[in-house]
């Protein structure tokens, strides 16, 4: 209903109105006096009713004039049964006469009001559906957003860190600006390219990129829009995207969140039938489409092991662009391109931000850019310097500080040891990640205190030797409690379960057991990108074996533990001086606890 529509009908309730009240004030000028039906019938034997009008249910007329006025009052009274009625009227001479009616209007407003009642409200919800999903009528047109040769405004230039990735994706961008290039000698570009990578390396930000530096048309849409409650809507949506990026061409289509769409048919307890119906025509669009039109299609997921195998085949998605972390040398271009839109400080040294955040990703990056400009005017600075990205790395790290939490005394000198216990440990041990910080100050939702622990380079393998120097450092803060107080606290809680987790690795998936061998018995399917809890289950292997692996973990655990209990029996000194000067300001760093080891 347009806005012209609409006003035309107001008036029409308006005029409605007003000739309701035109007749209630009509009828009032007419001053129509009612009679009770036993003073009707004395007045007709007195012979003061002129005429009489009969009806089924009323009677009226007129009354005779008295005196000199010739004005004749008019008069009504409800009709009761009185078959004397007609021979009274006649015996007077007073002149009746009997009203017909028809209950034709009203038998039609009883059907016709309530049914336009009903259409009036169904009308209203319907054009409020199309408001919200772009038309009812529309259901199965496709939502993909589109983005003409001139809106993406995104280049190479603005993305950093994934070089790997824009060096394949470089050959999707000649074929689209020179297609008979390939044409010639008879190649064919992929069908479908597969970014693939942790949540946060820019996925979605590479595509667009493609899609600026060939001008092209880029059609974006979420594989979660395909799917709706309407059973065949999802694949008239994809039918519908594929028809106008074949007019559109050359263009690139692209799927964010592929997975929602594409997960392998028959996964679960339960199949999705509108989902599958979906996912198949996908595959019959990918197969139907001429790759010499020019339409790319391009997908980016994180859960590339749940995605059907019929869309990873050759033919379709083809081609799989990994999408991966930065190292430290992307971390500092990441940092660059976002920086120019800070102001920073002379002092502000992104390779030492760079330094620090290894296994960092893009988003992350940009949140610790934008968390520093934030400190930084709230303390009323004019730049961002290093003490606030230092400060932004902490917050994204560990969370943000709560000095309002108050520990009383016994506790603030327990979380001291327990803190300096896991530093020194790490301090003492070889290999072990640099100790940046150590600090009482309450963090994030839980933490009452933390070792902030910084590599100095990125590592993607990791010894046997190492992984247990892990698990001692994530022990020393419940050994220093023992120690010095004689028992211990719930505050190493999550150092126990993560300890217990490296060690449980060490044994069931990297065979670094003696007495298991070196085999693997890990049969959860983990995910490649995504950190999520798998229900855990027992893997093909006898209860003989799960005891001696619940054994090897305990002998892991145990080993460590009588470790770090004589190291830091041998540094008590130390470990009293330490937590001492921490009680004392709260917050000091790797080098000033290095120093008071090398003075005990």
């Amino acid at each position: 209903m347009n806005k012209k529509i609409s006003f035309s009908i107001w008036y029409v309730f308006l005029a409605i109105w007003a000739v309701i009240l035109v007749h209630n004030y009509i009828y009032a000028l007419q001053k129509i006096e009612e009679l009770p039906y036993s003073e009707f019938k004395t007045l007709v034997v007195a012979g003061k009713v002129a005429e009489v009008s009969v009806s089924s249910q009323t009677l009226t007329g007129k009354l005779q004039s008295e005196g000199e006025s010739k004005e004749q009052k008019l008069f009504t009274t409800i009709r009761v049964e009185d078959p004397d009625l007609v021979r009274d009227l006649n015996q007077h001479g007073v002149k009746f006469t009997g009203v017909i009616e028809t209950t034709f209007w009203r038998d039609l407003l009883s059907w016709v009001l309530p049914a336009l009642v009903f259409v009036g409200i169904w009308f209203f919800f319907i054009q409020r559906l199309g408001q919200a999903q772009g038309g009812f009528m529309r259901v199965g047109q496709s939502k993909a957003k589109i983005y003409a040769e001139t809106d993406t405004k995104v280049t190479f230039a603005d993305v950093a860190g994934v070089d790997e990735a824009k060096e394949e994706l470089r050959e999707v961008i000649e074929f689209l600006k020179t297609p008979e290039k390939f044409t010639r000698l008879g190649g064919k570009i992929p069908k479908g390219i597969l970014l693939v990578g942790p949540p946060g390396t820019g996925k979605t930000l590479l595509a667009r990129a493609v899609a600026g530096e060939a001008g092209v048309t880029f059609f974006s849409i979420s594989g979660s829009e395909f799917v709706e409650m309407f059973v065949g809507v999802g694949a008239a949506r994809v039918r519908d995207l594929f028809e106008q990026a074949k007019v559109k061409a050359p263009c690139i289509i692209f799927i964010d969140e592929l997975d929602a769409l594409g997960k392998a048919r028959g996964m679960g307890p339960m199949a999705h039938e509108e989902r599958e119906q979906t996912l198949n025509q996908l595959l019959v669009e990918m197969d139907g489409f001429d790759p010499r039109i020019g339409v790319i299609l391009m997908a980016a997921t994180n859960r590339p092991e749940i995605l059907d195998p019929a869309l990873l085949r050759a033919g379709r998605f083809d081609r799989h662009v990994l999408v991966d972390r930065p190292d430290k040398i992307g971390r500092l271009a990441i940092l660059r391109v976002h920086a120019k839109q800070v102001a920073l400080g002379p002092d502000a040294d992104l390779e030492n931000v760079a330094a620090m955040t290894p296994g960092f990703s893009g988003a992350d990056l940009a949140n610790i850019m934008n968390e520093a400009a934030l400190l930084a005017v709230r303390r009323d600075k004019t730049q961002v310097g290093l003490p606030e990205l230092q400060e932004a790395v902490e917050r994204v790290i560990g969370g943000l500080e709560k000095k309002n939490r108050v520990l009383n005394k016994m506790e603030k000198e327990r979380v001291a040891y327990h803190e300096t216990g896991h530093a020194l440990v790490a301090l003492s041990l070889p290999g072990s990640d640099t100790v940046q910080k150590i600090s009482i100050i309450p963090r994030g939702i839980a933490a009452l205190g933390y070792t902030l622990q910084l590599p100095t380079e990125d590592r993607f393998l990791m010894t046997k030797s190492e992984l247990e120097n892990k698990v001692a450092v994530l022990l020393g803060g419940r050994i220093a409690e023992e120690l010095i107080f004689g028992e211990a606290s719930t505050g190493a809680q999550n150092d126990l379960v993560k300890a217990t987790d490296i060690a449980k690795s060490m044994v069931k998936a990297y065979g670094m057991s003696e007495k298991l061998g070196t085999i693997t018995l890990e049969r959860e399917r983990q995910p490649q990108f995504v950190q999520i809890q798998v229900a855990q289950e027992k893997g093909d292997y006898s209860e003989e074996t799960a005891r001696e692996i619940d054994c090897e973990i305990r002998r892991i655990i145990d080993e460590q533990y009588e470790r770090v209990k004589g190291l830091l029996g041998g540094k008590r000194t130390t470990l009293i001086e330490g937590a001492r000067v921490l009680l004392e300001q709260e917050v000091i760093s790797g080098t000033e606890l290095k120093a008071i080891m090398d003075k005990g």
